[in-house]
């Protein structure tokens, strides 16, 4: 017990400064719970408010990607310089090192294969077992569209229940069809779907025409999609421009990770996203790094 003979007089009231609410820098966040509010943290920086997640979930669906065939080897190296790490339980459980700082975002759904219909989904990871692996939330795709896309949509549902009574984000994950246009009305209507119904945030793809009508129509965070490879200096366009018109940072995996110098690319993005940095002197950032790092001549 405390010893009470030698309290001190309370007297730091600071009766001129009114009370500060607590507040979090995530967009559509501040009625959470704490819980849910601290995870989020782990994801979008304190001071930026944005994210650089790395994407390696790919061989949920389509085995082992190049660049992601020893991802022990390719991935782990990278992860120091990402905000958030979206994976896999497998690849978490036997790849990851429980050290790990950053957020993990983890898939949890899942089913087909590239070879079926791909928005026959299901939930494949039940959240006490996301809870066990603390991770900072979970992903599922959402087939706005799609043949099953009430069915995603309620997987969508049911981990935001879930997730709710743990105090586990949920991000909608926009999926894209061969048949589905890829549009701001379209992206629009995805993104705003997945946040009525509860995500928590938002993953999406880039379009140069109107993708700040699709920002501005979500009330909870974007996080632009990186999508197929492209050359350094577009992928860095792309993601440059996505945070300006709205996005609350990027989701990359292959523009990363099959680039030949992932290293400085994940670095080079790190700038645009959290300091603005224009794409050309990313670009120049990227190149002088990869002379660092790889030893090519550029």
């Amino acid at each position: 017990m405390a010893d009470i003979d030698n309290l001190k007089d309370t007297k730091d009231y600071f009766l001129d400064v009114p009370v500060q609410p607590a507040q979090t820098n995530v967009r559509g966040a501040n009625a959470l719970d704490w819980g849910m509010q601290n995870r989020l943290s782990r994801i979008f920086g304190p001071g930026s408010g944005k994210t650089v997640m790395l994407a390696v979930d790919h061989g949920y669906f389509q085995g082992p990607t190049a660049g992601l065939e020893r991802v022990d080897l390719t991935i782990v190296p990278l992860l120091q310089n990402a905000d958030a790490l979206m994976c896999t339980r497998g690849i978490l459980r036997s790849t990851i090192p429980s050290s790990l700082q950053s957020g993990v975002v983890l898939r949890a759904s899942g089913g087909p294969s590239i070879l079926k219909e791909m928005s026959n989904e299901h939930i494949a990871v039940d959240m006490d077992d996301a809870a066990r692996l603390n991770v900072a939330a979970v992903a599922v795709q959402v087939f706005i569209g799609g043949e099953f896309e009430t069915q995603s949509v309620h997987n969508m549902t049911r981990l935001v229940d879930a997730g709710l009574g743990r105090g586990i984000p949920v991000l909608g994950v926009t999926a894209v069809g061969k048949d589905m246009v890829r549009d701001a009305r379209y992206f629009r209507l995805a993104c705003r779907i997945c946040a009525e119904l509860g995500a928590q945030f938002v993953k999406t793809y880039y379009v140069a025409e109107g993708f700040e009508t699709v920002t501005a129509s979500c009330p909870v965070p974007v996080v632009m999609a990186g999508g197929k490879k492209l050359p350094e200096l577009e992928a860095l366009t792309m993601a440059y421009r996505a945070v300006q018109e709205g996005a609350a940072g990027v989701d990359m995996g292959r523009n990363i990770f099959q680039s030949d110098a992932p290293v400085a690319m994940i670095q080079a993005v790190n700038k645009v996203v959290h300091d603005a940095m224009k794409p050309k002197q990313a670009f120049e950032l990227f190149k002088s790094l990869r002379r660092e790092h790889v030893g090519i001549r550029v």
